[in-house]
């Protein structure tokens, strides 16, 4: 049973699709459109509203990757798109949970820290995305943060075993910012050497048109 890439069809020519219309983007849309509802409810102590929103709006990152493989609909947009709407999501629920006193310090500084770092060097050395893949070790950070988070506030709905939920959510959240930190230093490395090799090879890093697309 596959975990990883679900709905990936092996052997299939997948076709990267110009348009942004697709199913995917759409769902990735909401997602993003969620976010702020999920921010009102926790800010205002809707902790099982906000719980069952963030549960639904971590799904989505699932589903909408099922979608485009399974049914063949990536497109050049949701390339792009879907990672920056999983990286605003979370910085904006570490934030949210930090803010509010649901969760420690370190949950934002984690995830912030590295996320700076990484932007600020891909800006220097490529001026945007190094156009790289997405690790097994980045898919599986993320599959721990969303799965923990929405138990955070779980742990804060009246008559929920705040004990058993709550220290759940810790050992889930606390283990996605580690390989979330792993993750970080793995892109940073497989970046500066993508630079390095391009710039071997008499190709400028920043220009996205001489330099070979995402996975090379």
């Amino acid at each position: 049973m596959r975990l990883i890439d679900v709905g990936l069809r092996e052997g299939h020519e997948y076709r990267v699709r110009d348009t942004w219309l697709t199913v995917p983007n759409v769902i990735t849309l909401v997602r993003l459109a969620l976010v702020p509802v999920f921010v009102w409810l926790t800010v205002t102590d809707q902790f099982l509203a906000a719980f069952l929103t963030l549960a639904f709006l971590s799904s989505t990152d699932w589903v909408d990757g099922y979608i485009a493989r399974r049914f063949d609909m990536i497109s050049t947009v949701g390339r792009w798109l879907d990672p920056v709407a999983d990286r605003l999501s979370l910085v904006t629920v570490a934030l949210t949970f930090v803010l509010t006193g649901i969760a420690p310090a370190w949950l934002v500084l984690s995830i912030l820290i590295p996320d700076v770092v990484l932007t600020l060097v891909c800006l220097r050395l490529f001026g945007g995305s190094p156009d790289l893949k997405v690790t097994v070790l980045g898919k599986v950070r993320t599959a721990l943060l969303l799965a923990g988070t929405p138990l955070l506030l779980l742990a804060r709905v009246p008559g929920v075993d705040q004990d058993l939920w709550g220290g759940l959510a810790l050992v889930l959240v606390g283990a996605g910012c580690v390989l979330h930190v792993l993750a970080a230093v793995d892109y940073l490395a497989r970046a500066v050497r993508k630079a390095r090799e391009l710039r071997a090879a008499g190709v400028d890093p920043r220009d996205r048109r001489a330099r070979p697309a995402q996975g090379a």
